[in-house]
């Protein structure tokens, strides 16, 4: 089990090149766009790309307020927040097991069971069905009403055993962890010319992740760069096209931490990245 000993001394990091409040949402505008006619509200908890953590409790409650239902995608809260179905008020939440430490090709749907009870199975299969005839087939309860097939059990057993270890650490020690981490990599980041950071610099508004440009290097030359010096890191558009397009970027680079991350590796990437500006000026 890692030793989760960096301490936190102040989550607000000053002097940091950030995109300031343009990375946390609109509350304004979305009272403006809710209606009667809203039916369904999706939100990411937590930014993959910018690390914002979102108040889906406050969304939640505003759109239940007009009738409407809320997917949370928890994808990056989960791991990195420890967040609960209950904690966020959603309707539906969804998470997937490899940011959890977990496997590959397997993720889970949280949401209300009187929601399920409601719902038609959108597959067809062995165990989803109570019973079958020519005629007419009745549908088994709930889950398995949603499981039909084969399932991904050496997918879910992998899954299970990424949640004891995390449980055993503690996610809010967890938490802890990668917020000193972040904000130590934002102090060091700022200490390089030319990086934009993208993100709000606070690590009470921000998890584990930190993504940047740098000025004159696209992100894929950086992150080849890094890869030679033994550091991973994702360049891209991460599945946010529309978001990088409000920034005016084509993509970026993300660093992303967790329970094995230490400020040694932090010094590392600093020194990379140090090295990939001489290199390309």
């Amino acid at each position: 089990m890692p030793n989760l000993a960096i301490e936190l001394h102040d989550s607000r990091v000053t002097g940091i090149r950030t995109e300031g409040s343009d990375v946390v949402l609109d509350l304004d505008a979305y009272d403006r766009l809710l209606s009667e006619r809203t039916k369904l509200v999706a939100v990411s908890a937590m930014s993959n790309v910018l690390g914002t953590i979102n108040p889906v409790p406050l969304i939640a409650e505003r759109a239940h307020a007009v009738g409407a239902l809320v997917l949370a995608d928890a994808a990056q809260a989960v791991p990195h927040l420890g967040v609960t179905f209950d904690e966020l008020g959603a309707d539906f939440m969804g998470f997937t097991g490899h940011k959890l430490l977990g496997p590959m090709g397997i993720g889970v749907l949280v949401a209300r069971p009187e929601l399920l009870d409601s719902m038609e199975p959108f597959q067809t299969g062995g165990e989803m069905i109570r019973q079958v005839t020519i005629e007419r087939a009745t549908w088994n309860d709930i889950p398995w009403r949603f499981e039909a097939g084969t399932p991904n059990v050496g997918g879910a057993v992998g899954l299970a055993a990424a949640v004891d270890y995390l449980d055993a650490i503690g996610m809010d020690q967890v938490r802890a962890h990668e917020s000193a981490l972040t904000a130590y990599a934002l102090e060091r980041l700022a200490e390089l010319d030319g990086l934009r950071l993208l993100g709000p610099g606070d690590v009470e508004q921000q998890g584990g992740v930190v993504s940047f440009t740098m000025a004159g290097v696209h992100p894929h030359d950086v992150a080849q760069v890094l890869d030679a010096e033994g550091i991973a890191v994702r360049a891209g558009d991460h599945c946010a096209m529309p978001l990088h397009t409000r920034f005016g970027l084509a993509a970026s680079t993300r660093v992303s931490f967790s329970v094995y991350s230490t400020t040694d590796e932090v010094d590392a990437l600093v020194t990379a990245l140090d090295k990939t500006q001489r290199l390309f000026a």
